[in-house]
C-alpha cells in the first residue's frame, strides 16, 4: 500500500524523519519496504499482512505511529447534518450484509478533483476520475472502508435490496465487461434489477456520469468468506474487494459515509440527505481478560504490569474492569484479529519491542541423584518413527477399539491386565464394542488383510494408546508402540537368511539406544500369544517395558492362517514406561593411547540358560581391563549335544597405563574363562 508522508501528518504530529518513521513502523509489523520520492514529497510502501486489514489505511497507519509515539491523533472532518430526509428505502435481504447505511446527495456538479486531492490519489496509485467518484476512493484510502456512489435518477423505486443471486445472470459492470453471475452472489438491487455487485464493483447502468445532479452514497458491511468467493468466482479484484474479504470496521462504516458526504458537499455542492441506516444485529464488541503474568510467561521477559496496560490502552482497547493481576479489555471493531488472550500478548511483544526482548537459551533442569544418575527422558515418539521408519516400517493408524474376543484368540489369561476392559457406550460396531488394551490385535488384522490379498511381506507398526481399566477411578491411558512384520525367503535382498526374531532384537535394541542411550535386555517371555522358544520380554535395568517375538502356531491357526509359512513377528512396547528410569551420568574419557587385545571363547550351555545371564556374571567381576564385551553367535544344531547350546562371546583388554602382554591378556582371558564354567555350568566348545 502507497502512503503519503504528508498525508499522515494531517492526523498527527511527525517529528521523526522519513527514515525513524520507516524503521519503527518496520520493527512494529508494518513493513515498509521502499520510500519513494514524488517531487518534493516521500511515499511510503507498505506491506500490510492479511490479518491486519485495519492498518489499510492512512488511518489505520496512523493509529499504530499514535501507539509508538505516545502522541494523539486527530480525525478529519466529517460532521455534518442532514438537510431532508433521504429519499432512499433500503431492504436487507441476506444475512450476509450485517449493516448498510447511506445518504442521498442533490443538486451536485460533477467536474474535476481539485490537485490536492488527485496528487493525493496518483501517489496512492489511483487515478482521478470525477470529484464525486474520486471522493469514495479518497475516503477508501483514508479511512479504509470502501463507499460507492450510485446515479440516483436512474434507481428504479428509489429502492435499495440487498439480496443474493437466484439463478445464473448476466450483468455489466463499471470496467464495461459483461459477467456471468453465479447464484448466491450476494448483490445489491434497486426495485428491479441488479445495480452491484457487492462489496466489489459497480453497475455500468448507474455509473455517476457527467449529466448526474443527484447521488446516493452507499457504506456497507458485507461478509468477509461471500466477498472472497464471490472475487474468486468473478476474476474480479478490486480495492473495494480486497478491504472487504479481510474484513472491515462494521462500527466505523458510519463515519466513512459522513466524512465522504462532507468532501462531496464542500467539492460538488449539493444538499445532503439525513442518514439512512439499518443494522439489525449491532455489534458487541469481544471481551477479553489479559493476565499480567501471563504475558510475562509466554514472552519469558518480565514487562511490568503498567507498561502492559499502557500499550493495550494505547492501541484503542477500552479498559472495562482491573484488578491486581489482570485487565478485562472490550475490543474495538476495527481490530477484526483479535479474539483472544494470545492475541492481546502478540500486541504487547509487538508495541514493546521483540528487539528489546533479550535472547535466553531454554532451561532445562535434570533431576541429578547424588551417584551422578539422572532421570531418562521420555520417549520421543517423533524419534521412535524415523528410527522404525528407517527400518523400512509404514505407520498404520488404527482406532483405538477391539474387539474383546481378540484376547481370547491371543489366549491372554483372565488375570492379566489386558483383560481390563473398558465397553463403548455407543460402539461403531457389535464386535468392537471396547477400548483397546494392546495394540496386537489390530495390527494382526491389518497383517490378515495383507495376507489375504497375497503379500509376501510386511512391516507395520502403530504409535497409539491403549486403554486399562482402574475400578471406579479413570481409566490407564497408556501410550505403546506396536509392530509386526514377516517376510518370505527372497522377496527381500537385505534380508536374504535373516532371523525375523533376531531382526526384532536388533530394533528395539537400536530403537531405544538412538532414542534414550539406555541399554536393554532380554529375557525368557512366557506371553501366551507368542512361540515359547522364539519370544522375549524387554527389559531396562529390572523394569519390564514390553515383549517380542514370534506368533506361536495356535494363535495363527485361531486366526485361520496356520498354512502360511513365514513367521510373524510382533513388538509391543509402552514406552510410558521408561520415563523415570535412571540413566548413569554420561562420562568422557580421553582417547586411548595403548592398543587393544581381543579374545574370543566359545561355551557349550544348557538351552535354557539365558545368555545375558552370562553377560551380567562377567560385568559382575568389575575388571577395569576389560574394555568391551559382546555375544557374536549363538548356534544349536548338527555337533551341539541335544539340549545344549553354544555361545561365541567376544572380550576386548585394554590398559590405560601401558601396552598389555600376550602373556598378561591370556593369564586374565584364562581366569575369566574359568570363572564363567565354573558359574555356568558349561564346558568350552572345541
Amino acid at each position: 500500500m502507497l502512503i503519503p508522508v504528508e498525508w499522515l501528518g494531517d492526523f498527527i504530529e511527525l517529528k521523526e524523519e522519513n527514515e525513524k518513521l520507516s524503521d519503527m513502523l518496520t520493527m512494529a509489523g508494518l513493513e515498509v519496504e521502499g520510500t519513494e520520492a514524488e517531487g518534493n514529497e516521500q511515499v511510503f510502501e507498505v506491506n500490510i499482512t492479511p490479518n491486519r486489514p485495519d492498518c489499510l489505511s492512512v488511518l489505520g497507519v496512523v493509529r499504530e505511529l499514535s501507539a509508538l509515539t505516545g502522541r494523539k491523533y486527530t480525525l478529519p472532518e466529517h460532521n455534518l447534518q442532514g438537510e431532508e430526509d433521504c429519499p432512499v428505502k433500503v431492504i436487507i435481504h441476506s444475512p450476509l450484509c450485517r449493516r448498510y447505511a447511506g445518504r442521498s446527495i442533490r443538486g451536485v456538479k460533477i467536474g474535476e478533483s481539485p490537485d490536492w486531492m488527485k496528487r493525493r490519489l496518483e501517489r496512492s496509485g489511483i487515478r482521478s476520475i470525477n470529484n464525486v467518484v474520486d471522493v469514495t476512493n479518497y475516503v477508501l484510502l483514508e479511512l479504509g472502508h470502501p463507499l460507492h456512489a450510485f446515479d440516483m435518477d436512474t434507481l428504479s423505486k428509489s429502492t435499495i435490496r440487498v439480496d443474493t443471486m437466484n439463478s445464473v445472470g448476466k450483468f455489466s459492470t463499471l470496467d464495461g465487461v459483461e459477467r456471468s453471475i453465479a447464484p448466491e452472489t450476494l448483490m445489491i438491487w434497486d426495485g428491479e434489477r441488479p445495480v452491484a455487485i457487492a462489496g466489489i464493483m459497480g453497475g455500468l447502468e448507474t455509473e455517476v456520469k457527467e449529466d448526474t445532479t443527484n447521488i446516493f452514497l452507499e457504506s456497507a458491511y458485507f461478509d468477509p468468506a461471500s466477498i472472497r468467493l464471490s472475487s474468486r468466482k468473478l476474476g474480479l479484484k478490486t480495492e473495494s474487494s480486497y478491504r472487504f474479504e479481510r474484513g472491515t470496521d462494521i462500527e466505523g462504516l458510519v463515519t466513512a459515509l459522513d466524512r465522504a458526504a462532507f468532501l462531496i458537499k464542500e467539492l460538488c455542492g449539493g444538499v445532503v440527505s439525513d442518514r439512512v441506516d439499518v443494522y439489525p444485529s449491532p455489534y458487541s464488541p469481544p471481551v477479553i481478560r489479559l493476565r499480567y503474568e501471563r504475558v510475562r510467561s509466554f514472552l519469558g521477559y518480565p514487562i511490568g504490569d503498567t507498561e502492559i496496560k499502557s500499550i493495550i490502552l494505547s492501541l484503542g482497547f477500552s479498559l472495562k474492569e482491573e484488578v491486581d493481576e489482570s485487565i478485562t479489555i472490550e475490543v474495538p471493531s476495527f481490530r477484526v484479529d483479535i479474539s483472544m488472550e494470545t492475541d492481546l500478548i502478540e500486541e504487547v511483544a509487538r508495541l514493546y519491542g521483540y528487539d528489546r526482548i533479550k535472547s535466553t537459551i531454554p532451561s532445562a533442569p535434570v533431576a541429578v541423584e547424588g551417584d551422578g544418575e539422572a532421570l531418562s527422558p521420555v520417549l520421543s515418539s517423533r524419534e521412535i518413527k524415523q528410527k522404525i521408519e528407517s527400518w523400512g516400517f509404514s505407520e498404520a493408524i488404527n482406532y483405538s477399539f477391539m474387539n474383546p474376543d481378540s484376547l481370547d484368540i491371543l489366549g491372554i489369561p483372565a488375570d492379566d491386565v489386558r483383560r481390563s476392559l473398558i465397553p463403548l457406550l455407543n460402539p461403531l460396531t457389535k464386535e468392537e464394542s471396547v477400548l483397546r488394551t494392546t495394540l496386537i490385535p489390530s495390527l494382526l488384522k491389518n497383517a490378515l488383510l495383507n495376507i489375504r490379498h497375497g503379500a509376501a511381506s510386511l512391516r507395520l507398526y502403530e504409535i497409539g494408546r491403549v486403554f486399562l481399566g482402574n475400578g471406579e477411578k479413570l481409566p490407564d491411558e497408556r501410550l505403546h508402540l506396536g509392530c509386526v512384520m514377516f517376510t518370505s525367503p527372497g522377496q527381500s535382498i537385505w534380508e536374504k537368511g535373516g532371523d525375523v526374531f533376531f531382526i526384532l532384537k536388533g530394533i528395539v535394541e537400536k530403537t531405544i539406544r538412538h532414542t534414550t542411550s539406555l541399554n536393554v535386555s532380554f529375557n525368557r517371555s512366557e506371553e501366551p500369544s507368542l512361540h515359547p522358544g522364539r519370544s522375549s520380554d524387554i527389559f531396562i535395568d529390572d523394569r519390564k517395558i514390553g515383549f517380542l517375538g514370534i506368533l506361536a502356531p495356535a494363535v495363527k491357526d485361531r486366526l485361520e492362517i496356520g498354512d502360511f509359512k513365514p513367521e510373524i513377528g510382533v513388538i509391543e512396547i509402552d514406552i510410558q514406561a521408561v520415563g523415570n528410569i535412571k540413566v548413569p551420568a554420561k562420562k568422557f574419557s580421553s582417547i586411548p593411547r595403548f592398543p587393544a587385545s581381543r579374545r574370543d571363547i566359545a561355551i557349550l550351555l544348557d538351552r535354557d540358560f539365558p545368555a545375558g545371564r552370562v553377560m551380567e556374571l562377567l560385568d559382575s567381576r568389575g575388571i577395569d581391563l576389560i574394555e568391551d564385551r559382546w555375544i557374536f553367535d549363538l548356534y544349536e544344531g548338527k555337533n551341539i549335544p541335544e539340549g545344549k547350546k553354544s555361545l561365541g562371546l567376544s572380550i576386548v583388554y585394554r590398559s590405560p597405563e601401558k601396552t598389555l602382554t600376550d602373556d598378561e591378556v591370556d593369564n586374565l582371558h584364562a581366569d575369566i574363562v574359568d570363572f564363567l564354567l565354573r558359574e555356568t555350568g558349561g564346558s568350552l566348545r572345541t
